[in-house]
């Protein structure tokens, strides 16, 4: 809580207060990023619609996350400014303008209200994150974050469940009944914060005062998140779509989707706890070097054995996440909400890039073949992961600037 931060840090344990604005704040991020992981399940939908093909259709999500993601180092950079009290208000404007999806008449139209809903997204991620960063003591903080994260990662994980109840219901009409979480829990996050500051919890330092930002160990961070989320949005997207041209059903590519991100969540979780024992960069170049087999595996065999295969990709992919925004956060001490909003944003900038990439390789070769390929992807940051700073260098970096 921005409010009490500081001492928080100091202590070793949250208050009950704290935790209750954690929790707030986490159910938050699952109401926002459910509208991400409903997103492909509206493909098919929208492929019969307007006769798109897969590389076109993936500019949906190219347009929802593009956007979240280049304003999330703008709304950070707000953040460390103005305090985080009226993130839910970001909440709500995602719930309505997504809401809207499915009433669009032509395709352009859809781009542009993806887009335009992709912008609460990109306030509520560096406002949330931020928040969460300051109510956890240091003692805490890969678990207390990963239980944050995992916030997000569950209504990524839902949101298809609840995305293809609606649509086989109302068909893309279903999308109106999308926005009842946001217009639930927004109200919400703004009576738990009601008491917060309108100014951020440091007194602003002056220019000359302020630490160089350390460019070098931030780009690698930024490097790595680029290349998990350029791994994870593809599979995410194209998945029941790929389940789909085979012929399998709504009710068997929907669970399918819900697991890759229920195992995303418990594999951040436990990546905390390990975080916390072995430190951050060994459990994030740990979690890529297992993933590559486990892509193979997954897309080497469908049918039921999917639902085992996609959950070991899962528990690979959610790793680093949280490890790597931590990290950038502790960087930039004073910066902490531009460093949120600079990792997340270019995270999913690239993860977004990547999508109609992808469809654009399954439209040549299949989405087999163009799934595969992403072992490219993960090479890379098995190999960027390799000069990741150590926690006790982000550690001491973070004492410096403050």
């Amino acid at each position: 809580m921005e409010a009490t931060a500081d001492p928080a840090v100091a202590a070793t344990t949250m208050n009950a207060t704290q935790q209750r604005t954690l929790a707030t704040l986490a159910l938050g991020h699952f109401a926002v990023d459910s509208y991400v992981g409903a997103l492909p399940i509206l493909f098919p939908l929208l492929m019969a619609r307007f006769d798109l093909d897969l590389k076109t259709v993936g500019l949906v999500l190219l347009a929802y996350s593009g956007c979240a993601a280049i304003s999330q180092p703008l709304f950070g950079w707000l953040a460390d400014r103005i305090g985080t009290r009226y993130v839910g208000i970001a909440l709500l404007w995602s719930a309505v303008v997504f809401a809207l999806i499915g009433f669009a008449p032509s395709f352009p139209l859809v781009i542009a209200i993806a887009a335009a809903a992709g912008l609460g997204s990109g306030a509520y991620h560096p406002f949330g994150a931020l928040s969460a960063h300051r109510l956890i003591p240091p003692a805490q903080r890969n678990r207390a974050m990963s239980l944050y994260v995992t916030g997000g990662t569950l209504g990524v994980a839902v949101g298809p469940l609840i995305c293809i109840a609606l649509v086989g219901q109302f068909g893309l009409a279903g999308t109106a009944g999308l926005c009842a979480l946001g217009i639930i829990i927004g109200p919400w996050l703004l009576w738990e914060l009601r008491g917060l500051p309108t100014t951020p919890l440091r007194r602003a330092v002056a220019p000359r005062a302020m630490p160089p930002i350390p460019w070098r160990p931030l780009a690698v961070t930024v490097g790595v998140m680029m290349a998990i989320n350029g791994v994870l949005y593809s599979i995410e997207a194209f998945v029941p779509t790929w389940y789909d041209l085979q012929g399998y059903v709504p009710a068997f590519y929907g669970p399918l989707a819900t697991v890759l991100l229920l195992a995303h969540a418990v594999g951040a979780v436990a990546a905390g706890w390990l975080a916390d024992r072995f430190g951050r960069r060994r459990v994030a170049i740990g979690s890529l070097i297992a993933l590559a087999p486990a892509l193979w595996i997954f897309t080497s065999f469908s049918g039921p054995i999917a639902f085992v295969t996609i959950a070991l990709v899962g528990l690979s992919v959610a790793a680093a996440g949280p490890l790597l925004l931590l990290t950038a956060q502790q960087m930039m001490a004073e910066r902490a909400g531009m460093a949120s909003g600079m990792i997340m944003g270019v995270g999913f900038i690239t993860g977004a890039i990547g999508v109609p990439i992808t469809g654009a390789f399954g439209d040549l070769w299949g989405l087999q073949t163009a799934l595969r390929l992403l072992m490219l992807v993960i090479g890379v940051g098995i190999a960027l992961a390799w000069f990741l700073p150590d926690e006790r260098a982000s550690t001491q970096r973070g004492a410096h600037a403050s």
